[in-house]
């Protein structure tokens, strides 16, 4: 009896393993479509069973609708994870309701506090400013606490905090509400300039290039909307950096003046360049003294790994290199480098056509129809800057940490003298990793009056 049950359940089991492989081998026959689509009243492997049962369907049957359950359920996670991607990045493009509040609260004070509109730095400062015996930081930004971030995570680490002056450039929307904070709270050890970018006066001709710079940028991102509406905005991992491109900080000019560091600071010759959501670790005073050896700007490879060790970031994840334009032009396999933390020579960038070059690849990448590069301000800038740049220790510059559940060493995160949180996830936004946003919310002062008024909460 035992013999006849075990001879029948292999003959059962090899029945059902014949009928699934020729199930999954119809598939992609109109056959195997039509039988699969048939089955749609079926929603879940209960009902599958239930009908087995009731209606005596033989293996053959039952292994096709397995089949289209299987097929059913693949579909339902790849729309959901299609769904959760592009939510996450949306929510990457709003600012939080407790930032607004900040501005406007500042707005306000700027209008009623001649405190709030006292003159920043104080004259006694001023000469600092062009000082070249002290450690220059520009910082480009319309996010008041961000800033607020990295000058305080700057200071608060430096053996000669006396040493830094910090020039804030802001748009003209945000810069009442800057110039409040900075003018309110003010740092007795470190100078803070704060200027609007209604303030400067610039030639006709760098007027018109910043112009069609923006342009060109606001372009690039209307046609990737276009592609990924014309696709359905269909989830695939490749796809992230373009839902990335559609951020309001692609098409911010802040985001992009960095190209003409030379021209908003004529008066100087080095700059150390931050961006407004990293946060500082340990003393970089000695970033001022670094010899860049006659480049234009030092800056860290991700080679955490090793030399030339940089996943995810050489050319051929940033280019298109089936493009002769591209492939006839740089090497596939050049490690890019990180933007968020350099230092420039100023002085040396004014004698080369960085700015220029950077514009005339752009403007390849118009007339190409934008198929040239990634979107993002990092690949025009990796050939502008190609064979000026000098590599500094990967140790100063972690980046990455705005990206969904960043895979980070707990020790590249503790050694790093910067840590950034490039990517969507901001630190000050809920989508921020938990994990790591808390090494960013501990240089906020809570008991600050503004904060504390706007419930602003790590």
């Amino acid at each position: 009896m035992l013999t006849m049950f075990l001879d029948a359940m292999k003959k059962l089991r090899e029945e059902l393993t014949r009928a699934l492989l020729e199930a999954t081998n119809s598939v992609d026959d109109k056959s195997g479509i039509a039988t699969v689509e048939g089955s749609n009243s079926l929603s879940s492997f209960e009902d599958l069973v239930r009908g087995m049962m009731s209606n005596r369907q033989d293996i053959k049957n039952f292994a096709f609708n397995t089949k289209a359950i299987i097929l059913k359920m693949e579909h339902i996670v790849q729309t959901a994870k299609r769904h959760e991607s592009i939510y996450w990045h949306l929510a990457s493009h709003g600012v939080p309701k407790c930032m607004h509040c900040l501005s406007l609260k500042l707005a306000e004070e700027y209008a009623i506090n001649a405190v709030a509109r006292s003159r920043l730095p104080p004259p006694e400062f001023v000469s600092r400013l062009t000082d070249p015996s002290f450690y220059h930081v520009v910082l480009l930004t319309d996010n008041v606490l961000a800033a607020s971030v990295v000058i305080s995570s700057t200071i608060n680490t430096s053996s000669n905090p006396e040493k830094w002056v910090f020039h804030v450039v802001t748009d003209k929307k945000t810069y009442t509400s800057m110039h409040a904070w900075f003018a309110v709270n003010t740092i007795d050890s470190a100078v803070v300039e704060v200027k609007g970018l209604h303030q400067y006066d610039w030639s006709h001709e760098i007027n018109v290039g910043v112009k069609e710079m923006l342009e060109i940028h606001h372009q690039i991102r209307n046609n990737i909307y276009r592609n990924l509406k014309e696709e359905g905005f269909e989830y695939e991992e490749e796809h992230d950096h373009k839902l990335e491109a559609l951020s309001p900080s692609c098409i911010s000019l802040l985001n992009h003046l960095r190209i003409y560091l030379p021209e908003l600071f004529p008066d100087l010759n080095k700059v150390v360049f931050l961006d407004d959501d990293i946060v500082v670790q340990r003393d970089i005073s000695s970033l001022w003294d670094l010899d860049l050896n006659e480049r234009v700007i030092g800056a860290v490879f991700d080679s955490w790994c090793g030399d030339d060790c940089c996943p995810g970031r050489k050319y051929i994840d940033y280019f298109n290199f089936s493009n002769p334009v591209i492939s006839s032009n740089l090497d596939y396999d050049s490690c890019g480098w990180l933007y968020g933390m350099n230092v420039f020579d100023l002085q040396r960038w004014r004698k080369t056509n960085i700015t220029a070059v950077y514009h005339q690849w752009l403007k390849l990448s118009l007339n190409s129809g934008f198929i040239l590069w990634h979107p993002g301000a990092l690949p025009p800038a990796l050939i502008a800057f190609e064979g000026y740049v000098h590599r500094i220790d990967p140790s100063w510059h972690l980046a990455g940490l705005g990206y969904q559940h960043p895979q980070v060493d707990k020790y590249m995160l503790e050694a790093a003298a910067v840590i950034h949180f490039s990517g969507p996830a901001k630190p000050w936004l809920e989508i921020g990793d938990p994990e790591v946003k808390g090494l960013w919310y501990r240089h906020i002062n809570f008991s600050n009056e503004y904060v504390t008024q706007c419930r602003v909460m790590g």
